[in-house]
């Protein structure tokens, strides 16, 4: 029985309602992390090195899907809350549309510019060829992956999130076949690792598109519309902080990278990479909850049910609260593990690379309430306060610290860098729960 954004939300129904999407997230994390391993065992650190360098960029294009998809979700949610089912269809419908050509002209100006961005990524010699080869390919994927991005959002609005984490399961399950099959059987070295990636990206986008196409019994279809710049504006400002997130993440990724050359080379940019992929996967744990949760929370905002309102966010709060401690023990305990799947080969690699995780993974204790505090005020239509929080978690305090921190305490300022940024961050969104506590009654 699917469970509806009306009803009233206990522990049990949040747990069955969000960690469909919280395992989505995770299997989708899971895309980038079987590419690494198969890399880096069978085609070596310089080929892990050119994935690592390149990878941000196209991540960072394809953030416009989220942008759409949290920003969205979150005035189709708010509109069904409102009783008005036929215009929701009408913006979900031209929102599709509409994130669909920005990824095509996005896709087009990504393959024309993946040299030089590889070369002002200090890429040179057979670097700079891994990342472009690996980079272009991975291009061509740019729009299913888009689709993919914001159907993960909209298929919670359309109370299917069991549905978008069987499709998810089934683009990782291509993505780790095909990984397999391209890279160890056929050898197909860079461009197979990258045409594995992209052939799961059109499974997780392809599919939710035909469901929508249909009828389906769920309060969303792909309906015609008129298109309307205004809804579209306001998904994208109700977007725009899980938009700087993930933008913010790829150029601090790129960010980390240079620093990292200067300080160690390629090593470096192997371990941070490592840490990437490990983080891709607790984070999503966080990132999934956070887009399970938003469309309920937009729901009853829309319908201005205080008590549950205030209900949800108290509940949040402590699940975030728990599973905070648990991941970060987690992460401790397993990090010469989790470096061993990537670099058992290199020693040296390997004991960096279990140091910079144990470091980094400090950060899980307080990132989980800084990206629920922005899905929060996303899900209640405040981009402006929702981006806020990003912009200084994703970007404004990771680049101070990434700067100051290695100046001081050399390569372990890197790691510190982000703990040191989720601190501070952490200061701001409790400020901004108190600030407006009086306009939205949560509490």
């Amino acid at each position: 029985m699917n469970i509806q954004l009306s009803e009233h939300f206990n522990y049990r129904k949040l747990g069955q309602f969000t960690l469909p999407t919280i395992t989505m997230m995770i299997v989708t994390s899971l895309y980038s992390v079987i590419d690494g391993i198969f890399v880096s065992n069978v085609l070596g650190s310089e080929a892990f090195a050119s994935v690592n360098l390149i990878f941000p960029f196209p991540m960072m294009l394809g953030a416009v899907g989220f942008m759409i998809g949290t920003g969205g979700s979150a005035l189709v949610s708010m509109t069904l809350g409102e009783g008005k089912e036929r215009k929701a269809n009408e913006y979900f419908s031209m929102l599709i549309a509409f994130v669909s050509v920005v990824g095509v002209i996005l896709t087009v100006g990504g393959i024309a510019v993946i040299r030089p961005v590889s070369v002002l990524l200090g890429a040179e010699g057979e670097l700079l060829e891994g990342c472009v080869v690996y980079g272009t390919v991975l291009m061509l994927g740019l729009v299913p992956f888009i689709l993919q991005g914001a159907f993960a959002s909209f298929l919670v609005t359309a109370e299917r999130p069991k549905l978008g984490l069987k499709i998810s399961i089934a683009a990782g399950i291509t993505n780790m076949a095909l990984d397999y099959l391209f890279i160890y059987v056929f050898r197909w070295g860079l461009p197979g690792a990258a045409a594995a990636t992209v052939i799961g990206q059109m499974v997780g986008g392809v599919i939710p598109l035909v469901f929508f196409f249909c009828k389906n019994g769920s309060p969303l279809r792909l309906v015609r519309f008129r298109f309307e710049w205004t809804p579209i504006v306001k998904s994208c400002v109700n977007g725009s902080s899980e938009m700087l997130t993930n933008l913010s993440m790829s150029l601090l990724n790129m960010l980390y990278n240079l620093q990292l050359m200067k300080l160690v080379g390629e090593n470096g940019v192997s371990a941070y990479g490592i840490i990437m992929y490990v983080s891709f996967i607790f984070t999503g744990t966080y990132l999934g909850y956070s887009l399970g949760i938003a469309p309920v929370i937009g729901y009853h905002y829309g319908a201005a049910n205080k008590k549950e309102l205030q209900s949800l966010l108290r509940k949040s709060l402590f699940l975030i609260a728990t599973v905070a401690i648990g991941l970060t023990a987690l992460s401790e305990v397993l990090a010469g593990s989790l470096a061993g799947i990537f670099v058992s080969y290199d020693a040296e690699l390997m004991e960096m690379t279990t140091v910079a995780i144990q470091i980094y993974s400090l950060s899980y204790l307080i990132s989980g309430f800084n990206i629920f505090g922005s899905a929060f005020f996303t899900a209640l239509n405040n981009g402006p306060v929702s981006a806020l929080i990003s912009f200084v978690r994703t970007l404004f305090f990771q680049i101070v610290m990434i700067l100051v921190l290695p100046a001081l305490f050399g390569l372990n300022g890197v790691w510190f860098a982000v703990v040191a940024a989720e601190a501070l961050t952490l200061v701001v969104t409790v400020v901004c729960f108190l600030v407006n506590r009086k306009k939205y009654q949560y509490f």
